[in-house]
Formats: structure tokens, C-alpha cells, sequence
């Protein structure tokens, strides 16, 4: 048997899996001639961008309450099985290509960004296995050796945990850390640590579905004093050990032009909410934040990077959700320095690398990101040390479909032994002060 034809797809197969809040996602396994595999698993999220492409639920409510995804799993049972068999799985970008031209829909309507994405990773998988390479380096070659720098979200409010606060992520960034080991180490320090001010406040320790803590709380202010706190008690400091990123997620708290902050009972004009932006980061260790400013309100997207793109990343995500369309707006118009990256929000891992270039190309930052409804699949820890991508999120040290990103992570950095980077601050080297 040739080495051409052992490595073509002899069958792909989906089914339907639950992601981390007890909902249906799907599953594809691709096998190849010779036996090898490769499986992969889709996430989902809960504070979804609405340009993002279509993540396909059946809509009977008799099952699953209309969130299942056996019409998915058919179209990759069928119509996307029978147009990939046969194909070389090391020709991922001819095989992803078809796939979109297959749906034939500019945001994969038809058969569903779920059933795409997870035939696209299950693909890659399968040819990392037949190469005998971890997928990092099947993805990355040689220069896929810098670890990324955690993203933490140790406090949760928004739509990832009700009844707590108006901001979505409060995060811890260790970017003063000498490795990616060090860096989880001082992370899930301070992290039990915040349990430990909560707890002496008499706060709620329960956690939202990202693993990070969700206490009942007045202000977003309060939020960054808790985790100031926290740092403290943990040994370390802030603005030099760790620093904190934001993820607003706005979108979710504008209504009719104005952004709603329901629990500091304030409602504000975009300008206004710029300006409270301007006065978080100077009076706290703010170094990052993501979807201050709604999906559509762009013009103020420019304004908003005017004011403080020179000190911290800019992150849009609801605004470009990995469209490359979207993102070259972007780039034009100056209206951040940083784009988060997830994989199910554009359907294939082809684009998904393209837009990680671009973006790279452009001196911006990127970040691959998990979602609130999570797998133990690991692909965007592989794919964020592919990618040189800078930063992951993956949530808080807590739960086991957060760590293991986190922990894939870590092994990889053994893997990599003396070559593995760690970046530290100059992976913001697109800020005054940090080059």
C-alpha cells in the first residue's frame, strides 16, 4: 500500500457528545486507510457575536429542550463523508475549501458551522496522528516553540454567571512569570487566594462556566479590588507580577445606543463609556480589554483605540468574530490592536490561520480563546503554540474542560524543553512601555 493511499480518509463519523454545561455539541472522528485517527469536538458559547457563522441546533423541543445537533451530525454523516473520502487528510486547506463551497453559504447556514469545524479539526488530527507529530508541530513546523501567555478569568459575571455583576471576565494576565509553568503556578495561587477574600467578606464562592468565582457585587470596581486583594495575599504585585484584562462583553448591555450598566444603575452615551474606560486603567493595573464597545457601534471602536491603544490591547471579538472580512475593516479603520481568535465563530481551521496572520501581519496581538460551553478537546492550546499566536483563554484554573488546555500546555512546554518561550511582557509589543 502506497504512502498517498494509506494517508487518504476511508470514513467520517459524527455524534453527538455535552459540552461542560450539560448541552449537545458534536463529535467527528475521521479514520484513515491505514487505521489512524483523529477526533475532535466542538464548543459552543453563550454571549455570541451575531455575525458569527451558524452553529446548526435541530429546534425540537422534545429533545435537549431544541438544542440538539443530530441534524449536524447527519450532514457530516452524509453530504460532507461523502465529499472528503478519499481525500489526503495533509491536504487541509483543499479539504476545508470544499467544505465551504459544500455548504455554499457566507456564514455555513446550511450545514452548520458545528458539523464543519468539527470535521476540519477531526481532519487535522488525523493527519498530525499519520505524520507521528504532536499537532503543534504538524501545524506550526519548526517555529512553533513560544508557549502563550494565560488569560485567567478568575472572576465571572454577565451572561457566564447570573445575578453578579455587569462585566462578563475579570482576568489575571502573569506576564511577569519566567515560564508557562510559573505562570499557572502564581495564577492558582491567586486564585485560592480570591476564595479566601471572598470568603472573609462573606461573598459567594460559587463559580460561573468558566471556572472563575461569582459574587454578588455592586460595581466593577469592586471586582478589580477583590482581585488586587487577592494578588496581594498571594505574595505578588500587580502591575508587575500579573496584570488584569477586562472582557465588558458590551454588546450584551447596550440597548438602544447606550451601554446599561444595571448594577451601578448608570446608563452611558459611548464617549461616556469610553471615559469610564479611561478612568478603570488609570487607576487600575488594567492591561487588556476585550469587547468594551458593542458589535455595531464601530465608529466609536476608533475613538475608543485613539484613547487608550497605546497603553493596553484593544481585543475585539463580537466585532470581528475571526472573519477576515471583518478584520481588514478593522485594520483600516484603527479600531483596536488585537483580535480574539475561536475557532467555531468562522467554521474551518484554514481560515481560522488565515486571520491569525493577517492580524499578525498587521502588528496586532492575538488571542485564541475557548468558549463559556466547553469540550476536553485541546486543539487551540496545540493551535495557539502553532499559530505564535501570544495568548490563550481558557477560563480559570477550575474545572477539568478549562485545564485541559492548560495542562496540554504544560506538557507541551516539557516537550519543547530548551526551546520553549515564554514571552512575558514582550508579548505586548505593540504597547508603549512593554516593547
Amino acid at each position: 500500500m502506497t504512502g498517498k493511499k494509506m494517508a487518504s480518509i476511508k470514513s467520517v463519523k459524527a455524534r453527538e457528545i455535552l459540552d461542560s454545561r450539560g448541552n449537545p455539541t458534536i463529535e467527528v472522528e475521521v479514520v484513515l486507510v491505514d487505521g489512524t485517527a483523529g477526533v475532535a469536538s466542538v464548543p459552543s458559547g453563550a454571549s455570541t457575536g451575531k455575525y458569527e457563522a451558524v452553529e446548526l441546533r435541530d429546534g425540537d423541543k422534545s429533545r435537549y429542550g431544541g438544542l440538539g445537533v443530530l441534524k449536524a451530525i447527519e450532514h457530516v454523516n452524509t453530504e460532507i463523508a461523502s465529499a472528503i473520502v478519499g481525500m489526503s487528510p495533509l491536504e487541509q486547506a483543499a479539504i476545508d475549501q470544499r467544505l465551504i463551497e459544500l455548504d455554499g453559504t457566507a456564514n455555513k447556514a446550511r450545514l452548520g458551522a458545528n458539523a464543519i469545524l468539527g470535521t476540519s479539526l477531526a481532519v487535522a488530527r488525523a493527519g498530525a496522528s499519520f505524520r507521528r507529530v504532536p499537532l503543534y508541530r504538524y501545524l506550526g513546523g519548526t517555529r512553533a516553540k513560544q508557549l502563550p501567555v494565560p488569560m485567567l478569568n478568575i472572576l465571572n459575571g454577565g451572561k457566564h454567571a447570573s445575578d453578579s455583576i455587569d462585566f462578563q471576565e475579570f482576568m489575571i494576565v502573569p506576564v511577569g512569570a519566567a515560564n508557562f509553568h510559573q505562570a499557572m503556578q502564581i495564577s492558582s495561587e491567586v486564585y485560592h487566594s480570591l476564595r479566601k477574600v471572598l470568603e472573609d467578606k462573606r461573598l459567594s464562592t460559587n463559580v460561573g462556566d468558566e471556572g472563575g468565582f461569582a459574587p454578588r457585587l455592586p460595581a466593577n470596581k469592586d471586582a478589580l479590588e477583590l482581585i488586587l486583594a487577592a494578588i496581594g495575599m498571594a505574595g505578588y504585585k500587580a502591575g508587575q507580577d500579573l496584570f488584569i484584562a477586562l472582557d465588558p462583553a458590551a454588546s450584551t448591555f447596550y440597548q438602544d445606543e447606550k451601554y446599561v450598566l444595571s448594577r451601578e444603575g448608570v446608563t452611558l452615551g459611548s464617549t461616556e463609556m469610553i471615559d469610564y474606560y479611561v478612568k478603570l486603567v488609570s487607576d487600575y493595573p488594567v492591561i487588556s480589554l476585550e469587547d468594551g464597545l458593542a458589535e455595531d457601534d464601530w465608529a466609536n471602536w476608533s475613538l475608543l483605540t485613539a484613547r487608550l491603544g497605546k497603553q493596553i490591547q484593544i481585543v475585539g471579538d463580537d466585532l470581528y468574530v475571526t472573519n477576515m472580512k471583518r478584520l481588514e475593516k478593522g485594520i483600516a479603520q484603527k479600531s483596536s490592536n488585537s483580535i480574539l481568535i475561536k475557532l467555531n465563530q468562522i467554521g474551518t481551521l484554514s481560515e481560522t490561520l488565515a486571520v491569525i496572520k493577517g492580524a499578525h501581519q498587521a502588528g496586532w496581538t492575538t488571542i485564541i480563546s475557548h468558549r463559556s460551553g466547553e469540550t476536553e478537546d485541546t486543539t487551540i492550546a496545540d493551535l495557539a503554540v502553532a499559530s505564535n499566536a501570544g495568548f490563550i483563554k481558557s477560563g480559570a484554573p477550575c474545572r477539568s474542560e478549562r485545564l485541559a488546555k492548560y495542562n496540554r500546555l504544560l506538557r507541551i512546554e516539557e516537550e519543547l524543553r530548551e526551546s520553549a518561550h515564554y514571552p512575558g511582557k514582550s508579548v505586548l509589543y505593540n504597547l508603549e512601555g512593554m516593547k
